[in-house]
């Protein structure tokens, strides 16, 4: 069974950082990618950053140069590290399986979420 859980969500001011933790199952290292996406309340689920075992790694546009995806297959985690931190990227973010690290390709399982919130 694949678990995903989230954890590391806050409330921050803009131009602040938070670090999120993925905590997964031994099965959901098993695919071929561990993914970020978000969900802020009235809009569509976003693709975030995927990260590949072999460390093939992307980003949204929106969050590149901001935000660092890593992963320790050793301890089964997976990072965002979430730096100069807007108000648009209050969400709430799920880590998630994915077949192949693309913005474009299905999220297979997630976990509940951690909401982040960025406001003065």
């Amino acid at each position: 069974q694949v678990e995903l859980t989230e954890s590391g969500g806050g409330e921050v001011q803009p131009g602040g950082s938070l670090k999120l933790s993925c905590s997964t199952s031994a099965f959901a290292l098993d695919y071929n990618a561990i993914a970020w996406f978000r969900q802020a309340p009235g809009k569509e689920r976003e693709f975030v950053s995927c990260i590949t075992g072999r460390t093939i790694i992307k980003y949204a546009e929106a969050v590149k140069g901001r935000f660092t995806i890593s992963r320790d297959n050793r301890k089964r985690m997976v990072y965002l590290q979430m730096t100069s931190l807007k108000p648009e990227d209050a969400a709430v973010y799920h880590c998630a399986t994915q077949n192949m690290c693309s913005d474009s390709a299905p999220f297979l399982a997630w976990g509940p979420g951690t909401p982040v919130t960025v406001s003065s």
